[in-house]
């Protein structure tokens, strides 16, 4: 869902919004969060499915989605809010992994070790492993991300040529943290059953 505005893109360019709306990014936040409100009153939502603060790999668009989910959130009443997510030692691996493949990828170290989250934080990991396929196609639908410029760009290259069980085996899992709750001892299995 794209709310009506425009995909901002990744990379150090933001280009000018098309004539007929706004890049998402330079979105008048509680007008987009008030936009989704009422889509999430319609269809009675019980949890929402964001992402953390830092939009993941920080791309301009997933920030902005974390701001106005937080906030349609309250609008509509919506209790549980899952934040998408990755354990910060699992992209130190990942990292490693695209250096050893020699994988051009420019990165802030620094960055790296505050962006996502602790593995203490996580609330819910989940197998996704038989969706290998599906989500390996999902990424490789996101033009600005394979075909830019941007800093992730040669990764993205790399990720949607591997071969699926290979792809299933390093990205089988997704993780969040669930808003306004305690991380379980244990990560939970099911999205839908609530961190204490």
């Amino acid at each position: 869902m794209h709310l009506g505005y425009a995909n901002s893109g990744h990379g150090a360019v933001l280009y000018p919004d098309p004539p007929d709306r706004a890049r998402f990014v330079r979105a008048d936040t509680e007008e987009a969060a008030e936009r989704l409100a009422a889509v999430l009153r319609e269809e009675d939502v019980d949890l929402l499915i964001s992402y953390d603060a830092n939009g993941g790999y920080g791309h301009r668009d997933h920030v902005k989605v974390h701001e106005v989910g937080k906030r349609a959130a309250e609008l509509a009443g919506v209790h549980r809010v899952l934040e998408a997510t990755m354990p910060r030692d699992v992209v130190a691996r990942l990292v490693k992994l695209v250096r050893l493949l020699r994988v051009p990828f420019r990165f802030d170290a620094d960055a790296l070790r505050t962006a996502y989250s602790s593995r203490a934080a996580i609330t819910h990991t989940i197998d996704v492993r038989r969706f290998a396929d599906q989500k390996q196609a999902a990424l490789a639908a996101h033009r600005s991300e394979v075909s830019g410029t941007g800093q992730l760009a040669p990764v993205m290259r790399v990720l949607v040529r591997l071969p699926a069980p290979v792809f299933g085996w390093l990205f089988g899992r997704e993780w969040f943290v669930e808003a306004r709750a305690t991380a379980p001892s244990k990560s939970l299995t099911d999205i839908f059953q609530p961190a204490p």
